[in-house]
């Protein structure tokens, strides 16, 4: 394998959780974004020992105002050179401003120079059906969505922030030109689609994703991956993380000019399977599965060598049960799955989703091909 870094020297401010064990949050955007080349600064937004879906965990929430703290304190040393931003979890509608504040502000300091600066933003809210924060955090959300480059909602959250229910691939495509329109977001991947489509096999997921063209008009595009039949925590954060590496990556080697756009938009002439977002996207999902299956490969032994150690009394006990199972499921994340994370073998039926004057939707089939 190759030492090639995919990305040129790249500074990213990752704001998200952070846990002492597991990999959620910034422990794993840190550990993605370094494997790749990237200079991290990670300002954490909460200190947990593990994460919530343990259903027991220890730490404490970063206020809004020690996130801004930390914030100038990065400025007055000058360490705010940043070239892009990720944004996770942000506990509270009032931190969520203040992210917001400093993503403005960043993007503000490279107006002069278009294509500077780049946003990446995951509206953490919630997922089937239900959220896990207060729900005076969904307006603090819309408003960060008029700065953000690319956001990065699930389904559930891109019900949220668009005001339309999604049932199908219809109501879909009018949830995208919905953000399009109301916020002026240039790009957005939905990940995690699960719908039913005359042309979607059985036991797979889709990510859908667009990029508007210079009159905002949406750029769709699908991509039909195999579903694992695990539970898996840090999915979202692993995505948001490579989401950074990919699209940059994917945008160097676009034409030369494209580095230097604002948001990095592409020409209207750009089809949708030949975006960067689409392309960006494609190595993501190769990545990710590889590491979800060795994750769903491992969860057995570590299921079994856990409860080996436990009292019988204890085997017995469902919450004790439930938390050996979350331990499962934390992503393998380590030093021996980052060629996983370098290269990607593409196998994914990738379409182009394109609307004709009727509204009808028609799919292309392209091939994926293997790529470093």
């Amino acid at each position: 394998m190759s030492d090639t870094l995919p990305v040129p020297d790249t500074r990213v401010l990752a704001v998200a959780s952070h846990v002492v064990s597991g990999y959620v949050g910034n422990k794993i955007a840190v550990f993605v974004l370094q494997s790749l080349g990237c200079d991290v600064a990670a300002l954490n937004t909460v200190q947990f020992s593990n994460h919530t879906g343990y259903k027991q965990w220890k730490g404490t929430r970063v206020s809004a105002q020690e996130i801004m703290e930390l914030y100038e304190g990065l400025k007055q040393s000058y360490l705010d050179d940043f070239d892009m931003m990720l944004s996770g979890y942000i506990p509270g509608a009032e931190a969520v401003n203040t992210v917001g504040q400093i993503g403005r502000e960043l993007k503000q300091k490279a107006a002069e120079t278009p294509g500077k600066f780049f946003w990446v933003l995951d509206p953490v809210m919630g997922d089937n059906g239900r959220l896990y924060v207060s729900e005076e955090v969904v307006p603090a959300y819309k408003k960060l969505l008029h700065d953000a480059d690319l956001i990065l909602p699930n389904q559930f959250e891109a019900e949220l922030l668009s005001e339309c229910k999604i049932h199908d691939m219809d109501s879909l495509h009018k949830a995208i030109q919905a953000m399009h329109d109301k916020y002026r977001v240039p790009h957005i991947v939905i990940t995690s689609v699960n719908l039913e489509a005359p042309d979607h096999p059985p036991s797979h997921l889709s990510v859908v994703g667009s990029s508007m063209t210079s009159t905002g008009k949406a750029r769709f595009f699908k991509i039909v991956f195999p579903s694992i039949d695990c539970y898996f925590s840090g999915t979202g954060d692993m995505f948001g993380a490579l989401m950074v590496i990919r699209m940059r990556e994917a945008v160097y080697n676009a034409n030369g000019s494209l580095r230097n756009t604002a948001s990095w938009l592409s020409d209207d002439s750009v089809s949708a399977v030949d975006l960067p977002l689409a392309r960006a996207a494609e190595k993501v999902l190769a990545s990710m599965h590889e590491v979800l299956s060795k994750t769903c490969e491992g969860m057995r032994g570590v299921v079994d060598r856990t409860l080996t150690e436990m009292r019988p009394q204890d085997r017995a006990n469902d919450t004790k049960v439930h938390l050996v199972k979350s331990k499962a499921a934390e992503l393998q994340l380590n030093k021996r799955n980052r060629r996983v994370l370098k290269s990607a073998y593409l196998l994914f039926l990738f379409e182009s989703i394109c609307e004709y004057p009727r509204g009808i939707l028609i799919h292309i089939p392209y091939q994926p091909s293997l790529v470093p």
